[in-house]
C-alpha cells in the first residue's frame, strides 16, 4: 500500500497541474469557424511559429479554409517559412507552397507599405514571440499596427504564450534616444505580456503613430504563471539560435553582453546564450566565483569548447555554462552584469569595456534601453551601481500594463 501511494504522488508530481492544453489564437478562431475573417481579403504576418497544437502552419489552415480569402503574406526577420539567416534581408517573393505574394518586412522597409497593404481588409499577426523586449517580432507587430491604421485596415493579433509567462518584468523603460528596431517601444527589457496584451496596451495608451482598429483573438488555458513546458505545445524553432523552448529563458540571460562580441554567449556553438567564454578565463576559478555570489536560481557550471562559427570562432575557450535550476527566483537580465563584474575582479586587464570593440557599444546600448547601465557599470565595474537603473520603472510598468491583461 505504501509502494501505491508514492507512485501516484510520483506521477502526479512529475507533470504540471495544468491538465488542459493551451489552445493559441489561430486554434481559438478556427473553433469559431472563422468568422471574423468572413468576407474579408485577409493579409498575414507569420513565420514557422505560426502553428496549431498539431504544428500545421496558420499559412495552410487559413489558406486551406473556405469561407477565409488569404491573399497576401509579409516576412518577419528570418522570413515567412523560416528561410533566411540572422540579419540577412528578407526579399519580397512568392510562396512556393501556396503561390501567394510575400512581402518583406525586413528589408527595404519594416514597416508594411500602402503598396503592399492594397488590397487588403484585415491584417492578421500570428508569431510566437520569446517575452523579451530586443526581439525584433514585436517591433514587427507594432510598425504594422501603425500601417493598418495608415491605411484604413482591420489588425487582429491571434495570441499567444509568453514562454517567459506573464510575471516577469525586469529591466528599465527605452529611453528616447535609443529606440531602435531592438527596442522599439518604451516597454521593459522583460515585459510581461502576451502579444495581445502588449498590442492593447500599445494602442490603448498612444505609443503608435496612430490607433488602429484591434482586435485579439485570446487563447484558452493560459495562466501567468505558465513556463512553456506547462502549455503542453510544442516548441518551434523561434529563429537560428532559439532552437529549443528553454532557449528564450536563457536569451535575456547573456543576450545583452552578447552584442559585444567579446566573449562567447555560446552562438556558434550548442548552447546559444547559455554560457560565457573565452581564450583568457580559467574555466573553475571563473564558476566558482559566480557561484559564490549565490544568485537564487542559478548554478554555474565549468565549461571547455570551441566556437564553430561567430565570436571567438575556432578558439579554445573556456568559461561557465549557465544552468537555470528555479525560474522563478531567476533574476535573468542582471546575471550578465554579474558576469562582467566577476571578469573585471578576475582578470582586471580584461575589463569588459576597456576591451571591447568601442563600435559595437552603440549596439548594446540600444538593446540595454540607454547608455546608462553601460556608462554607470564602467566606472567600478559593479552591479551595485546599475541595479537601481535596471529596476527603477519596474513597479510603474506593471501597474500600467497589468490594465490590458487578458488572462489571470
Amino acid at each position: 500500500m505504501q509502494k501505491l501511494i508514492i507512485f501516484i504522488f510520483s506521477v502526479l508530481f512529475a507533470f504540471p497541474l495544468y491538465a488542459k492544453r493551451v489552445m493559441t489564437g489561430i486554434e481559438v478562431l478556427r473553433a469559431d469557424n472563422f468568422k471574423l475573417l468572413e468576407g474579408k481579403r485577409v493579409g498575414l504576418i507569420t513565420n514557422p511559429t505560426g502553428v496549431d497544437g498539431n504544428l500545421k502552419s496558420t499559412i495552410d489552415i487559413l489558406y486551406e479554409a473556405r469561407n477565409v480569402k488569404l491573399v497576401a503574406l509579409y516576412g518577419p526577420e528570418h522570413g515567412v517559412r523560416g528561410d533566411v539567416y540572422a540579419g540577412d534581408k528578407v526579399v519580397n517573393a512568392t510562396d512556393e507552397k501556396t503561390g501567394l505574394p510575400v512581402y518583406s518586412l525586413y528589408g527595404t522597409t519594416r514597416k508594411p507599405t500602402s503598396e503592399m497593404l492594397k488590397g487588403i481588409d484585415v491584417l492578421v499577426y500570428d508569431i510566437q514571440d520569446v517575452g523579451c523586449r530586443s526581439y525584433t517580432y514585436i517591433s514587427t507587430m507594432g510598425l504594422a499596427m501603425e500601417a493598418a491604421a495608415e491605411n484604413d485596415i482591420e489588425f487582429i493579433v491571434l495570441d499567444r504564450p509568453n514562454p517567459l509567462g506573464g510575471e516577469k518584468i525586469e529591466g528599465n523603460l527605452t529611453e528616447e534616444p535609443f529606440i531602435s528596431f531592438v527596442s522599439q517601444f518604451k516597454i521593459p527589457y522583460i515585459y510581461g505580456q502576451t502579444c495581445g496584451e502588449l498590442a492593447l496596451m500599445l494602442n490603448e495608451e498612444n505609443a503608435l503613430k496612430k490607433k488602429c482598429k484591434l482586435t485579439v483573438v485570446k487563447m484558452k488555458n493560459w495562466k501567468r504563471s505558465m513556463k512553456w513546458e506547462d502549455t503542453g505545445l510544442e516548441w518551434v524553432i523561434a529563429s537560428p539560435h532559439i532552437p529549443h523552448k528553454h532557449s528564450a529563458y536563457y536569451y535575456p540571460v547573456t543576450g545583452i553582453l552578447g552584442e559585444l562580441g567579446y566573449v562567447s554567449v555560446g552562438v556558434g556553438y550548442t548552447l546559444p546564450f547559455q554560457v560565457v567564454a573565452a581564450p583568457w578565463i580559467k574555466a573553475q576559478e571563473f564558476a566558482d566565483a559566480m557561484n559564490r555570489l549565490h544568485l537564487p536560481g542559478f548554478i554555474f557550471r565549468p565549461i571547455f569548447f570551441t566556437p564553430f562559427y561567430g565570436t571567438l570562432k575556432g578558439e579554445n575557450c573556456q568559461g561557465v555554462q549557465i544552468h537555470i535550476v528555479d525560474f522563478k527566483k531567476a533574476h535573468l537580465s542582471l546575471v550578465q552584469f554579474y558576469i562582467m563584474q566577476e571578469l573585471a575582479r578576475l582578470y582586471p586587464d580584461k575589463k569588459v569595456f576597456d576591451n571591447a570593440n568601442k563600435e559595437r557599444f552603440s549596439m548594446f546600448d540600444k538593446v540595454s534601453g540607454t547608455d546608462q547601465m553601460r556608462k554607470l557599470f564602467q566606472v567600478n565595474n559593479s552591479v551595485s551601481d546599475i541595479q537601481h537603473y535596471w529596476d527603477k520603472d519596474i513597479q510603474s510598468y506593471y501597474q500600467l500594463s497589468k490594465k490590458y491583461y487578458l488572462y489571470h
